[in-house]
C-alpha cells in the first residue's frame, strides 16, 4: 500500500511540474513596464534579455509603452538588420501590445519611432519548437540576427513546478 501511495503521490507531483511548465504564458518584454526604449547601453539592451528568456509556442509577447510617441513594428530579417519601417508585417501603436508567438524561430520587432532602431530599439525573439523545450536547455543564440541579446524575471510557474517537486520529495520522504 505504502508503494502504491508513493507513486500516486509521484505521478501527481510530475502531472503538476509538467502542467506548469507547458502553460502559455504573457512575456512582458524586458521583464519590466518601460523597456521598450533606447537602450543606454548593451547591458541594457532587450536582445541580451531575449537570449536568455525561453520562449514556447502560445506565448506572448507583451509590451508597455506611450503609443503616442512609439510603436512596435514586425518586421522581417533584412528589415531588422536594416531598421527599414516602411513595409512591416504588423504594426502596433496601442501602447499596450500583445503578440502571441504562433510557431518555433526567429521573430523580429523594430522601433517605429524615427531613429529609435538605429540605436538599438529593437529585439529578436526565439521561440523554442516543441521538441527542444526541455528544462534547462541553452535558448538558440540571437548573435546571429547582429544584435545584442537580456536576462528574464524568475517565472512564477517555474517556482511553483519546483516548489511542488520539493513538497512531493518531502511527502514521499515521510511514508
Amino acid at each position: 500500500m505504502a508503494s502504491f501511495q508513493r507513486a500516486a503521490v509521484f505521478s501527481l507531483v510530475l502531472m503538476s511540474l509538467l502542467w506548469g511548465l507547458s502553460q502559455a504564458k504573457d512575456v512582458l518584454v524586458g521583464g519590466k513596464t518601460d523597456a521598450w526604449k533606447i537602450p543606454s547601453s548593451e547591458s541594457d539592451s532587450l536582445n541580451k534579455w531575449a537570449g536568455n528568456a525561453r520562449f514556447l509556442i502560445g506565448d506572448s509577447l507583451v509590451w508597455k509603452y506611450d503609443g503616442q510617441k512609439d510603436s512596435v513594428l514586425q518586421v522581417n530579417k533584412e528589415a531588422y538588420a536594416a531598421c527599414n519601417t516602411t513595409n512591416p508585417i504588423e504594426e502596433y501603436k496601442d501602447g499596450n501590445t500583445k503578440v502571441k508567438l504562433d510557431r518555433s524561430g526567429p521573430f523580429y520587432f523594430i522601433s517605429g519611432a524615427a531613429g529609435h532602431c538605429e540605436k538599438g530599439q529593437k529585439i529578436v525573439v526565439v521561440v523554442l519548437s516543441q521538441k527542444h523545450t526541455r528544462v534547462g536547455a541553452p535558448a538558440p543564440s540571437p548573435v546571429e540576427f547582429e544584435a545584442p541579446a537580456v536576462a528574464p524575471t524568475s517565472s512564477a510557474s517555474t517556482l511553483k513546478g519546483g516548489l511542488l517537486v520539493a513538497l512531493g520529495v518531502l511527502f514521499l520522504g515521510l511514508f
